[in-house]
């Protein structure tokens, strides 16, 4: 029952008709259409074509060059008259849609990025119509994102009072990881004085095989990249232990202040995991914060198979990572976990006048999401992957990650059986590294790569390994199967052949 006074609800029913909001015919302004039933015809029609889309999607190119009629269509002025939203979905259907990176299509593997699915895209249409900003407040919206975050603690061991937020991806999570550390090592008063009035040279550290948002995310941080130490890896580039502990020991003897460890949980050039358990008994040992670049890998915790190679995830001090990768949840829906919360809400906690809180009405729910990022305006992230999570369950999707690396262990075998190709690093999740066989190698697979993009077949990306240029195939989306595989190893060769006959 709602608790209402009640002289309120005396009111409010002797209140006069005029009083109320009803419906006006005589509002020009609005945005809503003259015409509900109409836009509704046409809403269907969008949304069939995206269903078309998806269900036929194996019929299209995975990716294909943007003609130059194409590109200056969107060279235009600012409009300033209205016009029909038909004509819009048209210029979309024809011009945009065909055209985009084509991570949707079961022959992308240029980078680690999820498929999407329908259900996503729906919940997506929800959200938006819905129209909520997470930045905080007393609302369904924020409890749905609290629910994912217990999920999310529930997944990978945290305790039930950790924090975490839902960002735009990983780079952002790291972002506030950082800040959230650099607080810790340094106190309240790096809020107010900044880092230069401690004194301190904070220094962090993570490996060569690392993401380059860390370094990015370190500059942005005001700590400078010079900052960053580049550990060295071993033959599976993980991280060299040995080369961390004495890095960080040579740091202290010249005056530095070793602040944060960044581990990597599925690295996006080889899927190399870092050692987890011996880097968090590192980090305690040394009283550093350690961190869990997770990005795709994390979410591996979602496979019983594959899960067990994560072991330590469950110590790390903050995991990032995305759930638009391996969750395959449509762009974007990162996520930070942090946990210490307290340590995160005195790092982003603000007093503004305008953010004040109330035990009722809608200033109610205290802490709000915007007390642990920098973010006061967010979209409503979570609704996509609470529904992801809640129609296909965490047993689904977790087949679908063990299914990508069974692909990859796939393509692994092809490879070992065909002369003319080379594996090029260890096949460690989900991601495979090979070249064609030939001289100046380097020169005609970077050649291949860009003839398999433009030819519509597949779509891997090139990388360069121990100055050797590889053929990186990340097989992330839950639409890719065997004939993708082979699809990609017979255009491999067949253009491999060509490039060396010219």
């Amino acid at each position: 029952m709602y608790n209402c006074p009640t002289q309120y609800l005396i009111l409010l029913i002797c209140a006069p008709h005029s009083a109320m909001s009803t419906p006006s015919d005589t509002q020009p302004d609005t945005l809503d259409p003259e015409d509900w039933n109409a836009l509704r015809a046409q809403g269907h029609r969008m949304l069939d074509d995206m269903f078309d889309y998806l269900a036929q999607i194996r019929s299209r190119p995975v990716w294909q060059p943007i003609p130059d009629t194409v590109s200056a269509q969107f060279r235009q002025p600012l409009p300033q008259q209205p016009s029909d939203i038909a004509a819009a979905h048209q210029t979309f259907m024809q011009t945009i849609l065909p055209y985009a990176i084509g991570n949707a299509h079961p022959g992308f593997m240029g980078w680690v990025h999820g498929g999407g699915t329908p259900v996503g895209m729906l919940a997506e249409m929800l959200a938006a119509g819905l129209n909520a900003n997470l930045g905080g407040r007393d609302q369904i919206p924020v409890e749905v994102e609290r629910q994912v975050l217990r999920w999310v603690c529930e997944l990978f061991g945290f305790p039930e009072n950790a924090s975490g937020l839902f960002v735009t991806g990983t780079s952002m999570a790291t972002l506030i990881a950082l800040l959230v550390a650099r607080h810790a090592a340094l106190g309240a008063e790096v809020r107010t004085q900044g880092i230069a009035a401690s004194g301190k040279r904070l220094t962090a550290y993570t490996s060569t095989n690392a993401h380059g948002s860390i370094a990015k995310m370190i500059d942005v941080a005001g700590l400078g990249t010079d900052a960053l130490r580049m550990i060295p890896v071993n033959a599976h580039y993980q991280m060299d232990i040995d080369a961390l502990e004495q890095t960080i020991a040579a740091d202290r003897a010249q005056g530095y202040t070793p602040f944060f460890i960044a581990a990597t949980a599925g690295s996006v050039n080889t899927g190399a995991i870092d050692p987890l358990a011996a880097m968090a008994d590192s980090a305690r040992r040394q009283g550093l914060w350690f961190h869990v670049d997770g990005a795709y890998g994390a979410l591996a915790m979602l496979s019983p198979e594959i899960a067990p190679r994560l072991a330590g995830l469950e110590r790390a001090d903050s995991i990032a990572f995305d759930f638009h990768k391996w969750g395959q949840v449509p762009y974007d829906a990162g996520f930070i976990l942090i946990r210490d919360s307290r340590q995160h809400f005195d790092t982003f906690a603000s007093p503004a006048a305008y953010l004040r809180r109330e035990t009722q009405g809608m200033a109610g729910g205290s802490p709000w999401p915007c007390d642990f990022g920098p973010d006061l305006s967010r979209g409503f992230r979570a609704l996509k992957t609470w529904f992801t999570l809640q129609v296909y369950g965490a047993e689904k999707l977790g087949k679908v990650i063990a299914h990508t690396c069974e692909l990859a262990r796939y393509l692994e075998q092809r490879i070992a059986q065909t002369p003319e190709l080379e594996l090029l690093a260890p096949v460690s999740l989900n991601i495979v590294c090979f070249r064609y066989r030939c001289s100046d190698a380097n020169r005609v697979n970077a050649e291949i790569v860009i003839a398999l993009q433009e030819s519509g077949i597949a779509a891997p990306s090139a990388t360069t390994l121990d100055g050797k240029l590889a053929i990186r195939a990340a097989i992330v989306n839950h639409r890719t199967n065997k004939g993708d595989i082979d699809a990609l190893i017979r255009a491999t060769l067949d253009f491999g052949g060509a490039k060396i006959a010219t």
